[in-house]
């Protein structure tokens, strides 16, 4: 190995040899010399160790998802990053955000949270407040650039739309988080990839239907009806748990009747003693459509869920 100068710039891991001693033995000086030279290595070698200690010591990036559908985007587009966790705030449970009351648990991870991702639109106004409490939070809004439909927040439930989502999500922590940048910009590309692949599988598998009138239980599915050419007749419960009245009933009936709509869809999360007293009046079938804010903590979550929905829509309206 090439001798190098004390003092020279060093690398970690890299050895300064002595000056050879002159023929006739030791002087006091190359005594010296010798000396220093052991020094600098020792000090490099703990100076590396440091720094290694440091490296892997070093509190990881603490990124916080405010519900479901958010969480599974996340988990995909951080997979594999070194020194990062991922946390829901909300319980899946939890469904849409509409009226939920955040718990002191809820508080603590807002407070210790790095970032936030959130989906906009005004779904999570119960964080107004709280995120006060967490002034450090860089906050990511998934939906951002995305026109929305009268103010409706369910961005998400749309296939193309939660690709544009996560390519949002993963521009944003790109920005934050400079190490892991490019592998957050390519896991958000292929993740996309892989929701846009869906949302052509749909609208393959949808072809052949000729009834596109349908009602749901919610406003959760207006991006999704656009997507793939439904036409949402009616929605019987315009909040989750506020039943119509018997009027609102009577005219949903009605309406049923006379656009000939065969399915009222459900949601998985929610009653649906409203849907079936418009069923038995009108013969209507009930079937189930997912709007993805609750399921399984797994990457390929909200595929499988879309899939579960072709399904359905297939089963009752070919």
């Amino acid at each position: 190995m090439a001798a190098r100068f004390v003092g020279a710039p060093l690398a970690c891991g890299e050895l300064v040899e002595p000056p050879a001693p002159p023929a006739r033995g030791f002087t006091l000086a190359s005594t010296r010399s010798l000396v220093l030279c052991c020094c600098v290595n020792l000090s490099r070698t703990i100076v590396c160790a440091l720094l290694a200690a440091t490296a892997a010591g070093a509190a990881p990036l603490r990124i916080v998802t405010t519900f479901y559908p958010l969480h599974i985007a996340a988990l995909n587009i951080t997979s594999n990053a070194p020194n990062v966790s991922v946390i829901n705030l909300t319980p899946p449970t939890s469904g849409c955000l509409h009226d939920y009351q955040l718990t002191p648990a809820d508080l603590a991870r807002l407070i210790h949270a790095d970032v936030l991702i959130v989906n906009g639109g005004g779904l999570e106004a119960f964080l107004d407040k709280a995120r006060r409490q967490a002034p450090r939070a860089k906050v990511i809004e998934a939906s951002a650039g995305i026109e929305l439909l009268e103010g409706n927040p369910h961005v998400w439930v749309s296939p193309e739309l939660a690709a544009r989502q996560a390519e949002t999500i993963g521009a944003g922590l790109a920005r934050l988080d400079a190490p892991n940048a490019e592998l957050y910009r390519r896991n958000a590309a292929a993740y996309a990839a892989q929701l846009r692949a869906q949302a052509e599988k749909m609208r393959a598998g949808l072809k052949g239907i000729a009834s596109r009138n349908i009602i749901t239980l919610h406003e959760a599915f207006p991006y999704f009806a656009r997507e793939f050419g439904f036409n949402i007749a009616a929605v019987v419960e315009r909040e989750p748990g506020a039943a119509p009245g018997a009027r609102e009933l009577a005219d949903t009936i009605a309406l049923v009747r006379e656009k000939k709509v065969r399915a009222l869809f459900v949601e998985p999360q929610y009653p649906a003693r409203s849907a079936e007293v418009i069923a038995r009046a009108t013969g209507a079938q009930i079937a189930v459509l997912d709007p993805a804010v609750t399921g399984p903590v797994a990457a390929g979550a909200y595929l499988q869920i879309m899939e579960k929905n072709l399904a359905e829509l297939q089963r009752v309206l070919k």
